[in-house]
């Protein structure tokens, strides 16, 4: 949305909005918000509204929220008289520089950097989540909504009006939901994004996990993104896909054999190059590998172009635009830190002109054998830690807050008597 701050201050007079939500996203990705009045919304477009830090990372200094004007959205669900609108936000210091800690910038100013050199790109997600049934006081229980499995239709599929309003709300609001559909599991559904600008589609990936968990509560549901809920059960992916364009041309774009572009190989290699230092921010919490260790994940390092099981795959229909789709990932991933790296991975692989390893393709000769993701958590970090290529693409200040994230999240597992027990009340009832 191309508006000046004028017609945002005429808009929120003539539309009778009443609240004003400051959004931003916190390094485990989730969705914050400080609500304000109209009146004062002169003042945070023009300064900012001030922002104590020290409750979403581990800085103490105070900070400023600035809205981005092109992202203001009406919230569907609340009442048309006092309507409430949100804004993304970008996080400042008091003197108007981005915050060394700030992801959204992170992801804005290396793809400012990418354009710079001729590339654009986009990013779509595909994502599950579980709906599950509540008690008689609202609490969550583990009963899934329904029983029914892939593809199915009402009246097997009792999601499916929870899913209807799940995307004619994210419609209303702008976030582009492009397909629907129940996944394999009971009371499993997915919902896809049209391919946007990266920052645009990390925005629409933190709210969008606030939109179903808002419209299932409203269904009396609880919507869960936990990675794997349901012990015997499907797990829940979030499948990243990603074109990339050089001076206009689609990396990914191949002939009949499947021959790409040297520069489109070398960006695969790189992704695969680096996979295993990424792992830890595509999936970052330790049921993040209880998926992983499940069948239909994927848990090594390979690609492919027709097999749906691979690490990447780059699919090959007919009327589809060229792209790779990485499918180790999971929603408790933070969209705007895992973008910047795949793209960061991509373009480490052009620069050093990486070739793509047949041995790595998954075929009909070739499905075994290939290196493993890491297993846990802990190996994640471990792979993290040890390589200078995520050093280098990352500040200090947010790496030093993942990094904490995760070593306090391990220390309380490792204490944990009952793991499985940790993994509900963390992922699951504190979601």
């Amino acid at each position: 949305m191309n508006v000046s701050p004028k017609e945002i201050l005429n808009f929120v007079t003539e539309n009778d909005v009443k609240f004003i939500r400051l959004t931003f996203c916190d390094m485990q990705g989730n969705l914050k918000n400080i609500a304000i009045m109209p009146g004062e919304l002169p003042r945070a477009l023009s300064h900012g509204i001030l922002l104590d830090a020290a409750g979403f990372s581990d800085c103490f200094q105070d900070l400023l929220l600035v809205p981005d004007v092109s992202t203001l959205s009406v919230l569907p669900w609340r009442p048309k008289s006092g309507r409430v609108v949100r804004f993304f936000c970008n996080i400042q210091n008091l003197d108007g520089t981005p915050y060394a800690g700030e992801l959204r910038y992170a992801l804005q100013s290396y793809i400012s950097e990418l354009y710079a050199k001729g590339y654009s790109c986009e990013f779509g997600t595909r994502s599950e989540f579980y709906l599950f049934d509540c008690d008689q006081e609202g609490n969550p229980t583990k009963t899934p909504h329904d029983r029914a499995g892939y593809l199915d239709v009402a009246p097997l599929d009792k999601c499916e009006n929870a899913r209807r309003e799940i995307c004619l709300s994210l419609e209303e609001m702008g976030l582009n939901p492009q397909r629907s559909c129940h996944k394999y599991g009971p009371g499993q559904n997915e919902i896809d994004f049209k391919c946007s600008e990266p920052v645009q589609a990390a925005d629409n990936m933190v709210h969008y996990k606030t939109v179903v968990k808002t419209i299932a509560a409203q269904n009396g549901l609880f919507a869960s993104f936990m990675p794997k809920p349901l012990t015997g059960n499907y797990g829940s992916a979030l499948t990243i896909v990603l074109t990339v364009k050089k001076d206009g041309h689609n990396l990914f774009s191949h002939d009949r054999q499947g021959r790409m572009s040297p520069e489109g190989e070398s960006f695969l290699a790189g992704i695969l190059d680096h996979a295993a230092e990424l792992t830890l921010f595509l999936n970052p919490i330790v049921n993040s590998y209880t998926r992983l260790r499940h069948r239909g994940a994927p848990n090594q390092i390979n690609w492919s172009f027709e097999n749906r099981n691979p690490l990447v795959r780059i699919p090959g229909a007919v009327g589809e635009p060229a792209r790779i789709d990485i499918r180790s990932s999971d929603c408790c991933c933070n969209p705007y830190l895992s973008f910047r790296l795949l793209l960061a991975a991509g373009m480490d692989g052009i620069e050093r002109s990486l070739k793509l390893d047949p041995a790595m393709q998954v075929t009909e000769a070739q499905s075994s054998g290939f290196k493993n993701l890491p297993a846990t958590l802990e190996e994640a970090y471990d792979a993290a830690r040890s390589t200078e290529f995520v050093r280098s693409q990352l500040p200090e200040e947010i790496l030093r807050n993942v990094y904490q994230n995760v070593e306090r999240q391990l220390a309380l597992y490792n204490a944990a008597e009952d793991k499985a027990l940790f993994e509900e009340q963390q992922y699951f009832l504190a979601e």
